[in-house]
């Protein structure tokens, strides 16, 4: 049975232009990062610095709409910018794309690639369905601070994803939390790509599609489902 993904009315109401596709992946072989994915991610880097022609990441359309969906719950874009313009600024920075492990840089590449925020969830870490919502602010954010793990919350008004545990991950795509994190040990995640409008929703499902075949070459027997996109509108 498929993990359940559902998008409250007040997220709704903020970004009628929104639409997420999951990628669900079973048998899953991670580890460390390898020079292939490696590779990836420095081919990624090249595509976005094509895509973007000499623009700033922030000039790109469709990032600018996630500025003001961020912007619209609370949040301050230039500070607490989503996933996808981080790695872009990172991708186009001397300091270059980070090296997670393997599962988590090939959704990174997909993620530079296509200029699109990407997650990845170990589906035996989530605790129920998943939700996007706004936040109440006495949910539970398990993070970790100088070594050491701590609760912290998310402010009212935050959109979020939950599960039935506490918050997976704040300020929508921002900064996700260790308890569902893939780790090298990982063998069933989803993958979690989301758009706005003025991005197509066909281009959502090419990205989609590259990262479901890059899941299965680089996992061979893996069983993975390309859910339908659900678009917000």
């Amino acid at each position: 049975m498929p993990l359940s993904l559902t998008v409250s009315d007040e997220v709704r109401a903020i970004a009628p232009g929104f639409t997420h596709i999951a990628v669900e992946a079973h048998d899953l072989t991670n580890g460390p990062s390898t020079d292939a994915g490696a590779a990836l991610l420095d081919d990624a880097a090249r595509r976005l610095a094509v895509r973007l022609d000499g623009r700033a990441p922030h000039e790109d359309a469709h990032v600018a709409a996630w500025r003001e969906v961020y912007t619209a719950f609370g949040s301050k874009p230039s500070r607490t910018r989503n996933s996808a313009e981080a790695l872009a600024r990172r991708a186009l920075s001397d300091a270059g794309l980070p090296r997670i492990n393997l599962l988590v840089d090939l959704y990174n590449a997909i993620s530079v690639a296509h200029l699109i925020p990407v997650g990845g969830e170990d589906i035996d870490h989530v605790q129920g369905g998943m939700r996007l919502v706004r936040a109440t602010g006495d949910e539970d954010f398990l993070t970790a601070a100088g070594g050491e793990e701590v609760v912290e919350h998310p402010d009212a008004g935050e959109v979020i994803w939950r599960d039935d545990a506490g918050v997976t991950c704040r300020r929508w795509n921002w900064r996700q939390g260790p308890r569902t994190r893939l780790t090298e040990k990982t063998t069933s995640g989803i993958f979690l790509l989301e758009s706005l409008a003025p991005m197509p929703v066909a281009d959502v499902e090419a990205a989609a599609t590259e990262l479901a075949q890059l899941l299965a070459e680089f996992s061979p027997g893996a069983r993975i489902t390309v859910h339908a996109p659900h678009p917000e509108r």
